[in-house]
């Protein structure tokens, strides 16, 4: 890494001066006292290291943050209209009572996938286009944290996509409504491939949104700007954020609660059916343990883009930043307290309706600090009324709407009266149309400089707004009064004379309006990425570091990484022209890595160039699943060879240590940095002699990798957790004695315990070794780890067979076959990870300074034995208390 002072501009790129290089393996961090640019070779040959290729080999196999994030924009807005396409059919359907547009089970078909459409194909995946497109960019970086990561995000969302909409044309879409819920969706009342298709996009989408979320979390940990402490961090960064942290807390559930069911359907589980014991209620639980949490998650972001986006046409920073701060992440830890307040019509106990009730008005609490700092950012700030100024202003209107609805159906007693009526309805639609369309119009129309280098035409885009707030607030608000005069929702039509015709015939006219507003907006968009005026570096004269680099923005995104020292760092830098030094990393792709609360220089992140891997992965992982649906083993059993290959060629790690790609800009340094293979590079501060040591990020806490097995460890947790609180759910509601067969024998499962926690003892000892240059002995205790858990594996199929019930038995089966079954799959995975990790030992690819891959493995495996601990005492140890009770 060299070490040049910068500071960002406002109305271009970063510039530094160029002092004389140091001798090799030594950084200056040298005060600016020159603006001169970085040298135009020097920035060519930066470019061509991060550029993707040109062509369909570089569509394919692209990791740039920006192109992902674009990818996710399209995508995103093509399902919008999509399922506004089905919106519309229905509307035409509810126009006037006794219609016969459509038969009951299309237009089931057609509310359900305009449900899903909107809630989980469009509503989140175009805040993460945002979030992928502009994070490195406020916060100072080249790069997300996993690039290749983020590509397989993209690829899993749109296979998702494609296999939930590739029977509805058929009438196989699904049909139960986007709840889902049983016994509604169970083989015996839906027995086609609908409800199917359903839960297997479901796990596959939830897979897309985890990973997705482990990406933002690391990146919002790892990769900002030196100087960039949480108290700095752009406000942007705090709804994705705290969204992205719920992701790994909530989607398992859901996708656990999808796997229940399918297991349900096509393997003769009892999860849900009460014939043998089991309990619809728990898909409701299941299900709003994601899906009230998800609400915030699909809100929170949209919040970040006003409360980002709003101050540059106010004139004046946030008001209250710290407040708008911590009330985003009250609102998702309150969100993940109240959804109880979806089954208050379940017959809860008393105790349970007054808690939840009580918790979904606190929510409201930090809600409203949001809208009191937004109001008063316009208030005391000088308001340019320009396009995205409108949007963001209408939003803090529709926000306050759906707030207030919302806040009425905490009420318990009002709540009985509006469940499962239009009002709820209404509900929704302000809040995930009102509060989302809103803002990521909005959010466009304010970075499509930043994306396509032209601006939006602005007389047509107030045009559009005007036509889609009129639209909005006449399709949507006639709902409310629907709603309070007894119409139910769900259903495809109406008799006359119930007072909803004129209700229901303003609600189609003002989704048409609404559509044509989109329509606008999107023509808008396509005609000035073309015609458009072209934009300058900062065209609202705003003040974060993404307006800092040329609009759209080169390959390296800064080819000085700056550091800051303000939440408003291109407003501050007007004002202040103290030096400030920044950093040039330009031995092959490499980022800066900082420490997670200061936003100190910590690593040298070396970033994954472009591969194949993640779009093979994703495709392959949704061959799988349409394997599983098709009832081929064959299929299913040959993509999933794909995927263990294409991971397999993702991890491979590189033998040679300290290498870095060519950047011979100033040849006559070259050959001594050639000559410096060391993991640690020096930066001394110029003026004032200190020296700082940046080792490359290939080992323990440095690697990305480990922070993003912590990650993985937070989901795979709380999947385990949901397990576990499925099995104790029913167990706590069944009348039938637990277990049916009688108490657990605990002498051989104990043994089997024993082994499991022996091999954690045996991957510790191959990383002490390694650690200390002694690979064969290494190698061996990685073998000894791998033979216990071979050992483990074997032991636990015989006593699987031992077993006299089955998965399909009783509800007890279904439940230890699960839990069991699920930490096997997880035990024999680690074997295979164990096995590599063996090979490359052997192979010598690690040693004290590069060893994160061991380091991670070992993480897992340890995590694996230690959910066992917890299965242990629930499936083996926990009946016994059962019986005494």
């Amino acid at each position: 890494m060299n070490d040049l002072p910068t500071t960002p501009s406002a109305n271009g790129p970063a510039r530094a001066a160029l002092p004389r290089r140091p001798r090799a393996g030594r950084l200056s961090r040298v005060p600016e006292t020159a603006t001169a640019p970085l040298d135009a070779e020097a920035e060519r040959r930066l470019a061509a290291i991060w550029a993707t290729r040109p062509g369909w080999r570089g569509w394919l196999s692209t990791v740039d943050h920006k192109t992902i994030g674009l990818r996710y924009l399209v995508t995103a807005f093509v399902f919008l209209v999509l399922g506004g396409v089905e919106a519309l059919i229905m509307r035409a359907q509810l126009a006037r009572p006794n219609e016969t547009l459509l038969t009951p089970q299309q237009y089931d078909q057609l509310f359900t996938m305009h449900g899903v459409t909107m809630i989980f194909l469009y509503a989140l995946p175009v805040l993460s286009g945002f979030s992928n497109y502009l994070w490195p960019l406020v916060l100072g970086s080249r790069d997300m944290a996993f690039p290749r990561l983020n590509a397989l995000s993209y690829w899993l969302f749109l296979g998702a996509g494609i296999l939930l909409y590739a029977s509805f044309p058929r009438g196989q879409g699904p049909d139960a409504g986007w709840f889902n819920y049983v016994p509604l969706s169970s083989a015996t009342y839906d027995p086609g491939p609908n409800i199917d298709i359903y839960a297997l996009g479901m796990v596959l989408l939830g897979i897309s949104t985890t990973v997705g979320a482990a990406n933002f979390v690391v990146t919002f940990l790892r990769m900002r700007a030196s100087g960039m402490s949480i108290a700095r961090l752009p406000i942007l960064v705090w709804g994705t954020l705290t969204a992205s942290c719920a992701n790994l807390l909530a989607v398992p559930s859901v996708s656990l609660a999808f796997l229940m069911l399918w297991l349900d359907r096509n393997a003769g589980a009892h999860f849900f059916d009460t014939s043998a014991d089991g309990r619809p209620l728990l898909w409701q639980h299941l299900f709003w343990i994601f899906a009230h949490p998800w609400v915030y998650v699909v809100v929170l972001p949209a919040m970040g883009i006003v409360s980002e986006a709003l101050p540059a046409f106010c004139r004046r920073p946030i008001a209250a930043y710290a407040a708008v701060a911590l009330s985003t992440v009250a609102t998702m830890l309150i969100g993940f307290e109240v959804w109880l307040h979806h089954m208050f019509a379940t017959g809860l106990p008393p105790l349970a309706l007054a808690f939840f009730g009580a918790a979904s008005m606190v929510i409201s609490v930090p809600s409203a600090i949001a809208v009191f700092a937004w109001i008063a950012t316009i208030w005391t700030g000088k308001p340019v009324f320009k396009t995205p100024f409108l949007y963001f202003a209408g939003f803090v209107l529709m926000f306050t709407v759906g707030g207030v609805s919302g806040v009425m159906t905490a009420a318990v007693p009002l709540d009985w009266q509006l469940t499962d009526t239009y009002f709820v309805v209404a509900h929704l639609h302000y809040v995930l149309l009102g509060i989302n369309v809103f803002p990521v119009l909005g959010g466009i129309a304010y970075w499509f400089p930043k994306f396509t280098g032209r601006m939006m035409h602005e007389r047509f885009g107030k045009w559009t707004f005007w036509v889609l707030f009129a639209g909005f607030n006449l399709g949507f608000f006639p709902m409310h009064i629907s709603g309070l005069l007894g119409m139910p929702r769900r259903v495809y039509t109406y008799p006359a004379h119930m007072g909803w015709d004129t209700a229901n015939l303003l609600t189609s006219v003002g989704a048409f309006v609404f559509a044509i507003g989109i329509a606008m907006f999107i023509g808008n968009a396509l005609v000035s990425a073309k015609r458009g005026a072209r934009a300058g570096a900062n065209p609202w004269q705003a003040a974060g570091l993404e307006w800092s680099t040329s609009s759209p923005p080169p390959p390296y995104n800064f080819a000085i990484l700056p550091s800051v020292r303000s939440r408003d760092p291109l407003w501050a830098d007007a004002n202040d022209n103290t030096p400030r030094p920044g950093y040039l990393l330009h031995r092959g792709r490499e980022a800066l890595g900082v420490t997670p609360l200061g936003g100190e220089p910590d690593v040298i992140l070396k970033m994954p160039a472009d591969a194949y891997s993640p779009f093979v992965l994703g495709v392959a992982a949704t061959v799988v699943f349409v394997g599983v649906l098709l009832h081929s083993a064959m299929l299913t059993a040959l993509a999933a060879i794909v995927c263990a290959l294409a991971l397999l060629a993702w991890m491979w790690p590189q033998r040679a240590l300290g290498q870095r790609e060519p950047f011979p800009a100033h040849a006559q340094s070259d050959a001594a940095d050639a000559a410096d293979s060391t993991d640690t590079r020096h930066a001394s501060r110029h003026s004032e002699h200190d020296t700082l040591a940046l080792p490359v990020g290939s080992a323990g806490e440095h690697a990305g990798g480990w922070w993003g097995v912590l990650t993985l460890i937070v989901t795979e947790a709380a999947l385990f957790g949901y397990l576990i609180f499925s099995y104790l759910y029913l167990a706590s509601q069944s009348a039938q004695p637990w277990p049916p067969e009688g108490l657990p024998k605990l002498g051989i499962s104990g043994i089997n315990t024993a082994l499991l926690l022996a091999s954690s003892v045996f991957v510790w000892l191959a990383g002490w070794f390694v650690r200390r240059a002694r690979k064969w002995p290494a190698f061996t205790a990685m073998l000894g780890g791998i033979a216990l858990g071979v050992a483990f594996v074997t032991i636990q199929w015989f006593e699987w067979r031992a077993r006299p019930y089955g998965l399909a038995s009783n509800l007890y089966g279904s439940l230890y076959f699960t839990l069991t079954g699920f930490h096997l799959a997880h035990v024999i995975a680690g074997v295979l990870m164990l096995a590599c990790l063996a090979f490359w030992i052997a192979r010598g690819y690690f040693d004290g300074r590069r060893d994160a891959a061991l380091t991670i493995g070992g993480l897992y495996w340890h995590f694996v034995d230690v959910v066992w601990l917890f299965i242990f005492a629930v499936l083996y140890l926990s009946p016994y208390g059962m019986r005494g009770r």
